[in-house]
């Protein structure tokens, strides 16, 4: 298959604005994703140890009473980004297993770059109720001063973390 040109920046936004948009309507909430990683500690714990997770006031809650934490919106939600991220790459012809990143980095310092951002992004999310999506795209549209708090610290961040590792990318 051949390769489809990728959306403008313009289309993509809009309809992502959309998509938000429609969230809102439909569910009275809007989208988000760090949630999941919490919903997947918190039944492996609860099915690992069930009466230390019980105990445990973050992710007791989220299995009090026999709840199912799999069984929420959140995780639904990024189990069809998933789905679309892999229909979408199918049909623009660009599906392929590939490392991107620096080109002055092998393989494995990307993966362990990657590796690092990703619990840093990970545990920020967790610390600011919110990840970029959540907090962010959500936050900002119901014009949450959190929202707007978290989108300059993740802006100025990606700046400063840009400055240091630029060599790497020329």
């Amino acid at each position: 298959m051949t390769s489809r040109p990728i959306w403008s920046a313009h289309v993509a936004g809009f309809a992502l604005g959309l998509v938000l948009l429609a969230t809102f309507l439909a569910t009275g909430h809007g989208l988000g994703a760090s949630g999941t990683p919490t919903a997947i500690a918190a039944a492996a714990s609860s099915a690992i140890a069930p009466a230390a997770t019980a105990g445990n006031g973050y992710l007791g809650p989220m299995t009090a009473g026999g709840s199912d934490p799999l069984n929420t919106w959140i995780v639904w939600e990024v189990i069809g980004m998933g789905i679309g991220a892999l229909l979408a790459a199918w049909w623009s012809g660009r599906m392929r297993l590939r490392v991107e990143g620096p080109p002055q980095m092998k393989t494995t310092g990307r993966l362990v770059l990657a590796l690092v951002g990703g619990i840093l992004s990970g545990f920020g999310a967790r610390v600011s109720a919110g990840c970029t999506s959540g907090l962010g795209l959500s936050g900002g549209a119901v014009l949450a001063t959190a929202g707007f708090v978290f989108l300059i610290g993740f802006f100025v961040t990606g700046i400063l973390v840009g400055f240091a590792t630029r060599r790497l990318w020329q």
